[in-house]
Order: C-alpha cells, then sequence, then structure tokens
C-alpha cells in the first residue's frame, strides 16, 4: 500500500520535529492534500493507524485537508482556479497553463505537547 509508506515517512518528519522541539507527544497533524498528488486521502487515513503505533504521533488526530488545483496562464498571466482534469485558464480559457497547486501532499501544522521546564 503506498499511503502506508507515504504515513511512515510523514511520521519520520513528524516525530522529528517533535523531538527538535522537546515535545512528549504530538497531538494533531493537518495535513494538505491536492487532487493531483497521487494520494488517496482516505487510504491515508485507514493506513496512518498502522504507521503511528509506537510513536509520539500515535494518539494524534490526522485532520487531511483538500487543496484546490490552481493554475497560472502564459498567455495572459491570470492565476485561476482550475479542475484536476480540465488544466484551463479560467480568464481566457488557453491550454498553455503551468501548475501552480493541486498536485502537493504538505505537512501544514502540527500541534505537540511540550512540558513546561
Amino acid at each position: 500500500m503506498h499511503e502506508l509508506s507515504l504515513c511512515q515517512a510523514l511520521l519520520d518528519q513528524v516525530e522529528q520535529i517533535a523531538r527538535d522541539h522537546g515535545a512528549t507527544r504530538v497531538d494533531r497533524i493537518l495535513l494538505r492534500v491536492g487532487p493531483l498528488a497521487g494520494v488517496e486521502p482516505m487510504l491515508l487515513q485507514h493506513a496512518y493507524p498502522l504507521a503511528a503505533a509506537g510513536t509520539l504521533a500515535e494518539a494524534a488526530e490526522l485532520v487531511i485537508e483538500p487543496s484546490g488545483v490552481r493554475v497560472r496562464c502564459s498567455d495572459c498571466d491570470a492565476e485561476t482556479d482550475a479542475t484536476p482534469n480540465r488544466l484551463l485558464c479560467g480568464a481566457c480559457g488557453s491550454f498553455k497553463t503551468r501548475l501552480i497547486s493541486g498536485d502537493e501532499l504538505l505537512l501544514a501544522n502540527l500541534e505537540l505537547t511540550i512540558p513546561d521546564d
């Protein structure tokens, strides 16, 4: 399962950040996932408990926030929303666009428990 290996890599990153900040626990993980990321959010959600077992993030809530597809037009320089299967400029209709967002798998936010010294 592709999503399980993604969860394991995510948790490696999360644990490193938590250790760097002296956290004893990870309470919440916010991910932003674009529709072109090649990741199935529901499968990621199901794989998470398996990957998180025995880590600082074992009891953390995993929140997956979808992100939209945005393109920049080479013809009119507009930045507009697009659909995953139709990356056309929303302003002029040109097909000469560059993807700005929609393919990301981004660790957007962590909530950590850090003990008082």
